[in-house]
């Protein structure tokens, strides 16, 4: 079983979303660009992470072709509609295994993807990390992308001080989808997670990963639980949000009231709308750990 390894957030400015996440309490690693046109800046949590995601540079993005699905086009074609998550990836050990489980479920599967970048350090010095992708969709999530990651230097990556955030985030604890019909999933994310077992509710389906929940939830219960309108289900199920563990929710309402977005606070949980957050929810929860 796979845990959550990171949220892909697409954003038009990526200095824009910098200075927002960090008025949200957030420490963001250094800008890094990719090879084929797109570029981030990442959230470091505990075994996870949110990729803040933009297009660089447009002359560089890979088309996609039959078999290989593009990174870059495809979230450069979800900019085109729209701000907001666009991708959600799990861990890998094994790209190779992860492949031939999408088609023992019959998910549609493409060719594993590897590339590098240069990543930069906090004492600004820059090392070289590299990712093998195995992508996956699900036809009744078109304006979204799964894959998993295999990292190759990860001792490269994660870092301790990228990990110490003024809001206090520590971990993910869930990745939120909208649907109409939530157990319509239930079938491609046993694929994609390699986890049969799911949680069934009314208006909503979980699956728990070792790091992490994916909620398939309905547009009145994630309107509920996110206090954020539900987005434009026209063209299939949406990603649409993300909570995260923290030690203090003092903190994270210090944080807001300084400098952030508008936020909810129902004394046990602060939620800010995607209005706010370039098109994703965000919600803070204190988990004791």
């Amino acid at each position: 079983m796979s845990g959550i390894d990171h949220l892909v957030i697409c954003v038009e400015d990526l200095d824009a979303a910098r200075a927002l996440y960090q008025a949200a309490g957030f420490t963001m690693a250094p800008k890094a660009q990719h090879p084929f046109g797109t570029g981030n800046s990442n959230i470091q949590l505990q075994g996870s992470f949110l990729e803040v995601l933009t297009v660089m540079e447009p002359a560089d993005i890979v088309p996609a072709t039959s078999g290989h699905f593009s990174f870059s086009a495809f979230n450069r074609d979800f900019l085109a509609r729209r701000q907001g998550a666009s991708m959600l990836v799990l861990e890998s050990a094994d790209t190779g295994a992860d492949l031939a489980r999408y088609r023992a479920h019959n998910l549609q599967t493409f060719a594993p993807f590897e590339f590098s970048r240069q990543a930069g350090l906090p004492d600004g010095s820059a090392v070289t990390v590299g990712f093998s992708l195995a992508f996956a969709v699900d036809p009744g999530m078109p304006d979204a992308a799964f894959f998993t990651c295999r990292q190759h230097a990860p001792e490269h990556f994660w870092k301790t001080e990228y990990q110490r955030h003024a809001n206090t985030a520590r971990s993910l604890a869930e990745v939120a989808i909208v649907s109409d019909h939530p157990a319509s999933h239930r079938a491609f994310l046993a694929g994609f997670t390699g986890i049969r077992h799911a949680d069934e509710t009314a208006g909503r389906l979980t699956v728990s990963t070792p790091r992490g929940d994916v909620s398939v939830m309905t547009p009145a219960l994630f309107e509920d639980r996110y206090r954020s309108i539900s987005p434009d289900l026209g063209n299939g199920a949406r990603l649409a949000g993300f909570t995260v563990n923290v030690d203090e929710l003092g903190a994270v309402a210090k944080c807001l009231d300084r400098a952030g977005p508008r936020y909810n606070d129902a004394g046990d949980r602060i939620t800010v709308c995607a209005s706010e957050l370039m098109g994703v929810a965000a919600a803070f929860t204190h988990k004791a750990h």
